[in-house]
């Protein structure tokens, strides 16, 4: 059974929506859609555990606010700059803009509406209640006023708007309350905000499976903030600012420097691009707000409480496990799994015997990556290890492993992109932790993010030096890569680690080198080289060669990709795209787009590999690597992609695709219009086939049969 996503069919409706003209949709309500689709997910009860369902709501929230701290944040900035050009879809940013708010609208009030109505309920009637304050037992309101004098008034700091006080900066994403108060001796009325401390829990723990707001635990008790004054209302709201990072790289030797002044000028002076207050707020005080913020009123979202359900994070982490996904532990891949009774594993020996191609989280991070790493930092024959890092955990072992490495007197080189977007104090930390331990910091090539994901090993054997590589579609972070779907291929093919060796020369500043056998590097080769993929295809289809094109991204924006996919199409050759997120191609257009299908796969894991297939006559050209089809991606960033030429490989490879984009599997699919219908279930209500699910269970047989259990 096919349908079509509700929130969808009401823009529809509503005519909100832009009807897509030309030959490519809106970039940005595209990515709208792909957050739907995410709200989706938060949606159905049928085949997503409660607990799951309550996290997608957090995960859509918190894509929201990035969104709107980047991509609406910079709509805002061209158009008050006065950069009056259209964009791709001849449409000028002031629309984009205004389709942008109405779209948001309607998602951010189906999502308050999904929680309040279904989520909250079917919490409650497991046993997890998220309370309002006056729905505690007196029992339970004695506790809280107790914890309100000892753990919460010390921390707030209410601040008067008065004319010695000025109104005060309102930090983005922060909950506030907006409070009216009156002097009982002059009658004065005052405005006041008080900001709910990020440093205390947002649900606060009441019993088991019983949790009020902060927030609402601090608005009933706002006569002990303004003792003396009579509190005649208070009302929440949130602020959305521009996060985005301005930094001038003209000068590389001062970057580090110039970002960590523009993160500290972060946190003042930015702009608000959205203004979220509770539905029932007074009038006179949502205009205060909108004056004092200089906001528009169209950027204004009033919606039920509370606000920012991104709290509903640590409720989804409950102890819960009959309300979450069954537990999966990834196991070893098996080509690495034979070396496992080594001690240590050799993981030298498995790559010299054959390449391996990683699927995690299916196949454990920890057993593979993470091992590689480790055991080069303390193998005495290894001379050198060079390592890109653009996101990595808090606690990284990858990090320990190479300042083990460093300390044991290996030469280190580590290219950390202290640019990566919301991670860069964090790498700025990690870098002058790498270099105080001995390990050359990089900081990559000038006007170019480093996003390729590389690992390369020298290792001194008895007979020469031999080189080991990662080259991979995720990053080096050990938490993420047991939720995000990534591949990997580790090898020791004198080709591929010589490729990957000069391009550790080139990121270091010592060449100046754009050409490789198996590796295609942006900016330089990845769009021309997938275009000249794209052309073959259509040579080898009007040859009566096999011919067929099958790409899995996130992202696919490029118009100069796009522009030849349709070329491919309209010369006959069948175009599969399996994308996560934003698609601006218009699939199944008569005259332009007619062999071209377009899926996309979410649930419990992050869809996250690149993946490349080319039919190529009936010898698949495969690749897989780090980059979207995005402008950003092909131009501004350094990436690179692998060809994968191991049979066995291909094959895996081919039947991933043949799974997203059989008609039994559950998947998105997109149409010309810029719609995406949900195909999850059979007409009787059966739902079809979970590839994640599939794969998970696949992987639990294998590592069973691995072990003997």
């Amino acid at each position: 059974m096919t349908q079509q996503s509700s929130t969808t069919s009401a823009v529809a409706e509503t005519g909100a929506r832009i009807a897509p003209t030309g030959k490519y949709l809106d970039r940005e309500l595209s990515w709208l859609n792909f957050n739907d689709r995410v709200l989706d997910l938060a949606r159905d009860a049928a085949r997503v555990p409660l607990l799951e369902r309550a996290k997608f709501l957090a995960i859509f929230a918190s894509n929201l606010d990035e969104f709107y701290m980047v991509r609406v944040a910079g709509l805002k900035r061209r158009i008050s700059a006065g950069v009056a050009i259209p964009g791709p879809t001849g449409r000028m940013p002031r629309e984009v803009h205004e389709a942008i708010l109405e779209r948001t609208r309607e998602l951010a009030t189906e999502h308050a509406r999904l929680f309040s109505d279904e989520i909250r309920p079917a919490l409650a009637a497991e046993g997890i209640e998220l309370l309002r304050f006056d729905d505690l037992t007196d029992a339970e309101k004695a506790r809280m006023r107790q914890l309100f004098v000892e753990r919460i008034f010390p921390v707030l700091t209410p601040l008067a708007v008065d004319p010695s006080h000025p109104f005060p900066y309102i930090s983005g994403l922060s909950i506030n309350l907006a409070v009216l108060v009156r002097n009982p001796q002059t009658g004065a009325r005052q405005f006041a905000r008080v900001k709910v401390p990020t440093v205390l829990s947002r649900f606060l723990p009441l019993s088991e499976g019983r949790f009020v707001a902060l927030e609402d635990v601090i608005a009933h008790h706002l006569d002990q903030v303004f003792s003396g004054m009579q509190v005649i209302s208070h009302h929440f709201f949130r602020v959305t600012r521009n996060e985005d990072l301005e930094v001038e790289e003209d000068d590389a030797e001062n970057l580090l420097f110039a970002l960590e002044k523009e993160l500290l000028r972060r946190k003042v002076g930015r702009p608000p691009v959205r203004l979220e207050v509770e539905d029932d707020i007074d009038e006179h005080m949502l205009e205060l707000l909108v004056s004092e913020l200089d906001i528009s009123t169209r950027e204004v979202f009033r919606l039920p409480g509370p606000l920012d359900l991104r709290g509903l994070f640590s409720v989804a982490d409950l102890d819960r496990a009959e309300l979450k996904y069954a537990t999966f532990l990834p196991g070893t891949h098996p080509d690495l799994a034979e070396v496992e009774t080594a001690q240590p594993a050799d993981l030298f020996a498995a790559m010299r015997q054959r390449d391996v191609l990683l699927h995690h989280p299916y196949d454990s991070f920890a057993t593979s990556v993470q091992r590689f790493v480790e055991q080069a930092a303390a193998d005495p024959h290894v001379l050198a290890i060079k390592q890109t890092l653009y996101r990595t955990s808090g606690d990284s072992p990858i990090v320990d492993a190479l300042i083990d490495a460093a300390e044991a007197g290996k030469q280190v080189l580590v290219l950390v992109e202290i640019k990566a977007r919301f991670d860069e104090q964090a790498n700025i930390a990690w870098a002058r932790k790498l270099e105080q331990a001995g390990c050359h910091v990089v900081y990559g090539i000038v006007g170019l993010k480093t996003h390729c994901k590389l690992s390369l090993v020298v290792r001194d054997e008895s007979d020469n030096l031999r080189r080991y590589a990662h080259i991979g579609t995720g990053n080096y972070h050990p938490k993420t890569a047991r939720q995000y779907e990534d591949m990997g291929l580790l090898t020791a093919n004198p080709i591929v680690t010589e490729d990957v060796a000069r391009l550790f020369n080139r990121l270091s500043g010592m060449t100046g080198e754009t050409s490789y056998r198996r590796l295609l590097v942006s900016p330089h080769g990845i769009r021309d080289g997938l275009i000249e993929r794209i052309g073959a295809e259509i040579e080898h289809h009007r040859a009566g060669r096999p011919a067929r094109i099958r790409i899995k991204v996130n992202s696919l924006v490029d118009e100069q990709v796009t522009d030849a996919l349709y070329d491919a199409s309209t010369a006959g050759v069948p175009v599969d795209l399996w994308i996560r997120g934003i698609c601006t191609l218009r699939p199944g257009v008569p005259g332009m787009s007619e062999t071209i299908r377009v899926r996309s796969v979410l649930g419990r894991f992050l869809e996250h590999s690149r993946l490349f297939w080319f039919e190529n006559g009936g010898s698949p050209a495969v690749g897989i690597g780090s980059a979207d089809m995005m402008h950003r991606n092909l131009d501004r960033r350094v990436e690179a992609m692998v060809s994968i030429t191991n049979p066995r490989h291909v094959t895996q490879i081919g039947a991933l695709f043949d799974l997203a984009f059989d008609d039994g599997s559950a998947t998105w699919q997109l149409d010309g219009n810029g719609d995406w219908t949900e195909h999850t279930r059979e007409a009787d209500g059966t739902p079809l086939l979970d590839i994640q699910e599939f794969l998970t269970e696949r992987s639990g047989r294998r590592s069973r049969a691995t072990t003997g259990d």
